[in-house]
């Protein structure tokens, strides 16, 4: 009997990681990433650090930092020359620039 579920149960560990493999090549989100698109806003770093702030001023706390050359995904919301990234996360439009073919 054990023999009989073995393949069964083989079958089905290795269907659950196909389909675990293939959600991730095709580029599933999490639940809480913002929705995403074939042109979704995404940015470059140009500058060597950037500090990426809890609100739209450069006053504001510092809650991350990217190095040059570093990606990340943004929302086209702009204010007081800070570019939203996610919530409480913002960064200094001065230093961010678009990937090519992707549209803020």
């Amino acid at each position: 009997m054990l023999t009989m579920l073995l393949p069964k149960r083989t079958l089905l560990i290795g269907g659950a990681l196909v389909g675990v493999v293939s959600m991730y090549s095709m580029g599933v989100e999490s639940p809480n990433a913002p929705a995403s698109s074939a042109a979704k806003c995404r940015m470059s770093v140009t500058a060597d650090v950037l500090n990426v702030r809890a609100a739209p001023d450069g006053h504001a706390d510092i809650v991350g930092k990217f190095k040059q050359g570093a990606e990340t995904d943004a929302l086209p919301t702009v204010q007081n020359g800070f570019r939203m990234l996610g919530p409480n996360r913002w960064a200094s439009t001065q230093f961010l620039q678009p990937l090519p073919g992707r549209t803020c």
